[in-house]
């Protein structure tokens, strides 16, 4: 079911324009990206006469950028997989716009100036009345040495605008999709925020539903700003379709939940690797998932049942599952560790975990005071709602050892370990893969293959930078680093 939403902007999490006589407003790109200085087309529904979109671009804040009025048009839902083709109004983005997350707020019949912009990306947050574009760097480059990913392919994986998303569908029957696959299109409401999510509540965080930009990402987003690192953005889309984006940059960031990836995506990151550039993960469960995109690139499909499968069945305890990475080309080869050796938490409070560090002489823990056999957050919980884990094994000092069984890169430096209780009551979930038993952990580390690239192996990392001055300084070190 969607999850609440408790941010003070927040709106009822009702369907889109469900109210044939309010003048509820709601809308979606037309593209999820654009450059400064380009057209942004925003597709929009209501039954108000005129409306207003408040453009705000995250940061330590929400800072307001701008704003554009038009006349109201009406145009009825439609399903998850189709374009929804609502009337189409043009913006043109200011050209000293600089790249970014933005966030475009809609309100019926608003006339005077806009309210004062939110502190923090949570209170624009909602399930409907927004949505979420990003603004990547132009053809002049801007001299940022860091590209941050957003995740678009996830939000709208986990987008149940229209009555479903990439696990459900208010059309399932007894069976699942003819040929075991979904599809569900990025224009319509969602993708980040402004549609409703499917998934539980986070109670370690309860502020913005999981699956949402407000969630994952700003958190990360805001540190980077509050440090002062200079970081251009762009989506996951953008790397599918240009494979030269990624030159110039020094790092590739991804943090949060960070779980479809196209096959030319994967290319484009792994080619980065190689030719020197460096990838940092601060998130987990990374990688899970392949997704082809229809051929108007609009469009996400995802085959995650195998001929015979049941409805309902868990597909991530299935083997000979088409689109699980690690089934064809295991994504621990790239990213270093895989969600089928760590697991995932889903609801309510978890028992306290974090990572028993291993090798604290490390760079990556200057500053931290941390020391082999220390335990890094687990008083917050640090190791959820998902974690990434690679095959290891311990060596005669009773060091985790990396065994690179499972794809993951013999020269795989783990950094901290936690191992997941087996026991069925501490609630962890457990995914298939290649060797039955054994243990789960999450492992945090890192390894240089022309690259370096480092994983922090938890989707929980961002919320414990405003908790964690130890994770905050990790993740300070691991940017500088490698930028």
């Amino acid at each position: 079911m969607p999850e609440p939403d408790t941010s003070p902007l927040a709106l009822p999490p009702h369907r889109v324009c469900a109210d044939p006589s309010g003048p509820a407003v709601d809308g979606y790109p037309g593209e999820p990206s654009v450059r400064a200085g380009d057209i942004l087309r925003l597709h929009v529904s209501t039954r108000a006469r005129r409306f207003r979109a408040d453009f705000y671009r995250a940061g330590v804040g929400l800072r307001h950028m701008g704003a554009m009025e038009a006349t109201g048009r009406h145009a009825p839902a439609d399903l998850p997989d189709r374009d929804w083709r609502w009337p189409a109004y043009e913006f043109v983005v200011p050209p000293d716009w600089p790249s970014g997350v933005y966030i475009a707020v809609l309100r019926p019949n608003a006339t005077g100036p806009p309210d004062p912009a939110p502190d923090r990306a949570e209170t624009v947050d909602a399930r409907q009345s927004r949505l979420l574009f990003v603004v990547t760097p132009g053809v002049v480059p801007t001299g940022a040495r860091i590209l941050y990913k957003v995740p678009l392919f996830t939000y709208h994986a986990y987008n149940e605008s229209g009555g479903g998303s990439l696990y459900r569908s208010d059309h399932d029957h007894d069976a699942p999709p003819l040929g075991g696959t979904r599809i569900v299109d990025l224009r319509r409401p969602g993708g980040g925020i402004g549609g409703p999510v499917k998934g539980h509540p986070d109670a370690h965080d309860p502020r913005s539903p999981r699956q949402t930009f407000a969630h994952w990402d700003a958190p990360f987003v805001a540190w980077l700003a509050a440090g002062g690192f200079a970081v251009d953005f762009c989506t996951d889309l953008d790397l599918h379709r240009t494979p030269q984006l990624l030159d110039g940059y020094r790092l590739l960031l991804s943090a949060g939940h960070d779980e479809y990836w196209t096959e030319a995506t994967r290319r484009q990151v792994t080619a980065f690797r190689d030719r020197g550039g460096n990838i940092a993960v601060f998130g987990a469960n990374t990688c899970w998932w392949r997704v082809t995109l229809t051929e108007d690139d609009l469009a996400l499909r995802c085959t995650k049942f195998r001929p015979g499968a049941a409805l309902g069945v868990d597909v991530d305890t299935l083997r000979e599952v088409p689109d699980h990475w690690w089934e064809s080309e295991p994504e621990n080869s790239l990213i270093g560790v895989s969600y089928r050796n760590g697991g995932g938490n889903w609801i309510g409070r978890r028992a306290a975990l974090g990572f028993t560090i291993q090798h604290a002489d490390h760079p990556v823990f200057a500053g931290t005071g941390l020391r082999d056999g220390d335990v890094l957050g687990a008083e917050h919980a640090l190791v959820g709602y998902e974690c990434d884990g690679a095959a290891l094994r311990r060596d005669s000092r009773g060091l985790a050892v990396a065994t690179g069984t499972d794809g993951t890169p013999a020269d795989f430096a783990i950094l901290g370990v936690a191992e997941l209780p087996a026991d069925p009551g501490a609630g962890w979930q457990f995914a298939a893969r290649e060797e039955r038993g054994g243990g789960r952990a999450a492992t945090l580390g890192l390894y240089t293959r022309g690259g370096t690239v480092f994983n922090a192996a938890t989707v929980d990392w961002a919320r414990l930078l405003r908790l964690d001055r130890r994770v905050r300084t990790i993740t300070h070190n691991v940017v500088t680093m490698l930028s």
